[in-house]
């Protein structure tokens, strides 16, 4: 398989995130046949799973939590092209957010391909903690490997399809970021691999439950609403529209409050300054 031709069908790849039941036609490749995401929003991730970090240590994906929401990112770690530009979309996001993985949230990487290793891992860290430069993210921002079984039960979960091209002997898959509240739950789904660092904080502030983020972040939250359809978030017209009618009301009241107090000290005034009559 060409470079060309490899460029192409990765990025198809990409394009199939967030398409269910992709119909393997006959004018579909067949290396692209069954590759996709399907949301399952609301669904359990399977937290019990045991995986491997980038230092050898084996526990449960709930152990790497800490109790956070979590940005989940299923890559392999060898892939030529569109694992690094997926995680590079990731990094720009997460540069542009004031949360910080490790201390808000936590990410967890996980390899899809069951012959990477914890050194493997290990080299991606290095990698992307030099760019993401946070300190906190050093206890993070996990890596993971783990058994083909348990890889395969967690990307059925998520609903992350993908399978081996042949012919290149290359992983072929779509491209995404899930969200994960911090009981496991999948929140949010992002695909492409570009990510808004708006759309990533606000679905990471929705997850967290009002445990992380700011006043701000609620507001905005109440200003924008996630669309399954588009992997996005929107702004909500009519919160804004009932939000403009509870202000013209407020600063209603408060003309009236100002008037009234400022007719009252007139009155007394006028009172004040009545002739003495003798």
């Amino acid at each position: 398989m060409n470079l060309r031709f490899s460029l192409h069908l990765l990025l198809a790849a990409s394009a199939l995130a967030g398409v269910e039941n992709v119909n393997p036609d006959a004018n579909m490749p067949q290396a692209l046949r069954g590759v996709g995401i399907d949301q399952k929003l609301n669904s359990l991730a399977p937290l019990d799973l045991e995986f491997t970090d980038e230092s050898g240590v084996r526990k449960p994906l709930r152990a790497f939590m800490n109790g956070r929401p979590a940005v989940l990112a299923l890559v392999y770690y060898e892939c030529p092209m569109l694992c690094t530009m997926e995680l590079n979309g990731l990094l720009r996001a997460l540069r542009a957010m004031p949360l910080t993985a490790g201390k808000e949230f936590d990410i967890l990487t996980v390899s899809f391909n069951p012959k990477d290793t914890p050194a493997m891992a290990a080299a991606k860290k290095a990698e992307y903690l030099g760019k993401y430069r946070r300190p906190a993210a050093a206890h993070g921002w996990h890596f993971l490997t783990g058994s083909e079984e348990n890889i395969q039960k967690l990307t059925k979960a998520a609903g992350y399809r993908y399978q081996m091209d042949p012919s290149s002997g290359q992983w072929v898959h779509a491209s995404g970021i899930m969200v994960l509240t911090p009981e496991g739950r999948l929140a949010r789904y992002f695909y492409g691999i570009e990510y808004s660092a708006r759309d990533l904080r606000l679905g990471l502030v929705e997850a967290g439950k009002g445990r992380i983020g700011n006043t701000v972040d609620q507001i905005l939250l109440f200003c924008y609403h996630y669309d399954p359809a588009t992997g996005k978030y929107g702004m909500v017209v009519m919160n804004l529209i009932r939000a403009g009618g509870v202000a013209t009301v407020l600063a209603l009241c408060a003309f009236w409050w100002i008037m009234h107090r400022r007719s009252r000290n007139g009155k007394y005034q006028h009172v004040d300054r009545l002739p003495v009559i003798s």
